[in-house]
């Protein structure tokens, strides 16, 4: 498989919205070399229903960084995607944070 260069998304710097977190546990999902971008960002959405944008983000920071949060809340919400998640092959683990 040739080698190929992925540009980062544009990240959007709103310093005006406040997140803020509910929930105690995380989905974190790792890199694999079997999944494509275009499968990684559609589970993404359909699991946490984020828009594209976040999930073009963090498909990137899984392929470049090993690993990402990509969602958070209530055990059961997180416990929820990442079983959607885990459809397509890859390695996701739900953690409190």
């Amino acid at each position: 498989m040739a080698e190929q260069t992925i540009a980062r998304p544009d990240i959007i710097d709103d310093t005006n919205t406040t997140t803020t977190i509910t929930g105690e546990h995380g989905v974190i999902v790792f890199n694999n070399e079997h999944n494509t971008f275009d499968e990684v960002t559609g589970i993404l959405v359909e699991a946490t229903g984020c828009p594209m944008s976040e999930a073009e983000m963090e498909t990137w920071e899984i392929h470049n960084q090993g690993r990402s949060l990509v969602h958070y809340g209530e055990r059961e919400e997180c416990e929820r995607a990442a079983a959607i998640i885990s459809r397509i092959g890859i390695q996701v683990l739900v953690d409190k944070l």
